[in-house]
């Protein structure tokens, strides 16, 4: 595999670039029209446009994706996450063309895909599940009878579902069958697929994944786990590998339970194991995402690992580099995901245009982005600017090391997350270990950010006043700016 094609934008595309180039593989972008001034594009060896700004007119499709292949040359194709990443199709499509794509079999994305099939593949292994429904649910009077057995409350699932659409919970029996039409109904609407199935609901959970990596030679390896709680509207904001409450033998059993996951579809490439755990650490098998994962950093900064780079390698049909007994933890690493949004308006998406952009820099601060100042937050995609994450040789240092880093990065022009990711690794349920998927609910206000607000215009103040303090004119003077002054 001399040349590559990253069917994917912005950071992502970058990064896996910047692999290909280490291993000497040519890289081929793809772009739309508002992406044709992004780095990825001009880091790329060559760049082929694909379309208007829309990912339905461009990234998303697969036909111009394969031309784009078969004009460059490219042997393989990386999606990235996202986009074509799980998609059965493109993958079967790519297969027709000749083409490899660095990613499972179509086969396994869709036994995956499906939160049913998936049940279903899994349950030999003796894998722990949630009690509930192996099959979709046909009516309310069947959901009724079956939440009475598990007992409330209980949670309605989209078995095609992600990003917390088709999922309701429903604590009383009068409730379920208006709940379940509604379920179904956004799934359908969402994923083109209505069926739903029920599972007992986990209260206050926390969401622990397992990196695995398996080849075509039969070999299986997970790279540990990865903290996952911290969300909003269903997903991600701040990650950490490991987890603060695992016990070396309770690592060890969802690893291998991952694992197992992996083998019960023949899994082959990157791919990551989500378990739910309760507040007995029981867990439980929530779903396989069969592809690179946003917050991948952490594993490669604690495990010394480049995913993308095994990724390439078992698609060329390489054996993984290494054995399980071959990996070790090496210290703590903390992921926060920098978004274009408003954490004091409920999240929303705030795009505008990057007036100052700078970087944190130092040890252990690693940056995964695909903007420059001066460059627009576009509407039309997902408004993550970057992967902010911290590496140290424990949690405590990791939390100390990415507030340093969270305080260095300016960026004006747009709201951003980095606020609220500052205010949740310091707060006392975090350092203490002591969270779970309700973070956000218990625990966050947006007029909470105000103290970020303040030490921030504090030293924006004390700069201002050294400046001056250092400059010619005012050694000149004999009286100087007021700090109490500039405070506030």
């Amino acid at each position: 595999m001399k040349k590559i094609l990253v069917a994917n934008r912005g950071e992502i595309a970058l990064r896996v670039m910047r692999t290909a180039r280490e291993m000497g593989i040519a890289t081929v972008a793809v772009y739309s029209e508002a992406d044709q001034n992004a780095p990825f594009v001009r880091y790329a060896d060559e760049a082929v446009f694909v379309g208007p700004p829309a990912s339905s007119q461009s990234y998303l499709r697969i036909e111009r994706i394969i031309k784009a292949c078969q004009d460059t040359g490219a042997e393989g194709v990386h999606p990235g996450y996202g986009f074509l990443s799980e998609n059965a199709t493109f993958a079967r499509e790519l297969k027709a063309a000749g083409i490899t794509l660095i990613g499972p079999s179509p086969e396994a994305m869709e036994v995956m895909g499906s939160k049913l099939a998936a049940k279903a593949a899994v349950k030999e292994f003796g894998i722990p599940m949630v009690p509930g429904t192996d099959e979709a649910v046909a009516s309310a009077e069947e959901a009724i009878r079956i939440a009475r057995e598990i007992g409330f409350p209980i949670l309605i699932k989209a078995s095609a579902g992600g990003g917390g659409k088709g999922m309701r919970i429903v604590e009383r029996e009068e409730d379920l069958e208006s709940q379940m039409k509604r379920a179904i109904s956004e799934a359908e609407s969402s994923f083109g697929d209505g069926s739903v199935f029920i599972e007992r609901f986990v209260s206050s959970p926390r969401h622990i994944e397992v990196q695995v990596l398996a080849d075509t030679h039969g070999n299986v390896v997970h790279l540990f786990e990865r903290e996952c709680s911290i969300q909003r509207r269903h997903q991600k904001v701040v990650e950490e590998a490991p987890s603060s409450i695992l016990t070396p033998e309770l690592r060890d059993a969802m690893g291998k339970s991952a694992c197992d996951v992996a083998r019960a579809c023949d899994y082959v490439g990157a791919g990551t194991v989500e378990f739910l755990m309760d507040g007995d650490r029981n867990y439980y098998f929530l779903e396989m995402n069969t592809r690179l994962q946003v917050e991948h950093p952490v594993t490669e900064m604690i495990t010394g690992v480049d995913l993308v780079k095994e990724q390439i390698q078992i698609a060329r049909g390489e054996k993984i580099s290494f054995n399980q007994e071959d990996l070790t933890i090496n210290g703590h690493a903390i992921e926060l995901r920098v978004y274009a949004e408003d954490p004091k308006n409920d999240f929303l998406p705030d795009v505008g245009t990057l007036r100052t952009y700078r970087r944190p820099e130092g040890p252990g601060v690693r940056v995964d982005d695909g903007y420059e100042e001066g460059m627009e937050i576009p509407i039309y995609y997902d408004p993550m600017i970057s992967k902010l994450v911290a590496h140290a040789e424990d949690r405590e240092a990791a939390i100390e090391k990415l507030t340093r880093a969270i305080d260095e990065y300016k960026i004006s022009g747009v709201e951003t997350t980095l606020s609220f990711g500052r205010f949740a690794i310091r707060h006392n349920a975090f350092r203490s270990g002591d969270f779970d998927t309700l973070f956000v609910k218990d625990h966050y206000k947006p007029e909470f950010l105000d103290t970020y607000d303040k030490e921030e215009a504090h030293a924006a103040a004390i700069a201002a006043f050294k400046l001056l303090s250092d400059s010619p004119a005012q050694h000149a003077t004999s009286e100087g700016p007021s700090l109490w002054k500039l405070k506030r």
